[in-house]
């Protein structure tokens, strides 16, 4: 994704790059593709859920029909409902 931002912004000058990030999309292994969301640049990806098998690899058991969208923040971690879900547009390298 970096490589296709960079190519999209035809700059390697970073706030141009994290701005040619959004919605940037990536065929992954999984067979699915993987999305940069387009406000916070969380990803969408693909859930899967597995059991762990006598030679160490895994049979998957469940997974969603396509990828879901991040939640920026856990709702399981007190004062996270304060922030904010997205970017103030500054970079911070």
């Amino acid at each position: 994704m970096w490589k296709q931002a960079v190519e999209k912004a035809k700059t390697t000058d970073v706030d141009k790059v994290i701005a040619a990030m959004a919605g940037q999309t990536f065929k992954a292994p999984s067979g699915f593709t993987a999305k940069m969301d387009e406000k916070n640049h969380h990803l969408h990806k693909p859930v899967f859920i597995g059991e762990i098998k006598a030679d160490g690899q895994f049979n998957v058991v469940w997974k969603t029909p396509g990828p879901v969208k991040a939640k920026p923040w856990s709702p399981y971690i007190e004062g996270n409902d304060k922030k904010k879900d997205e970017p103030d547009g500054k970079s911070k390298v």
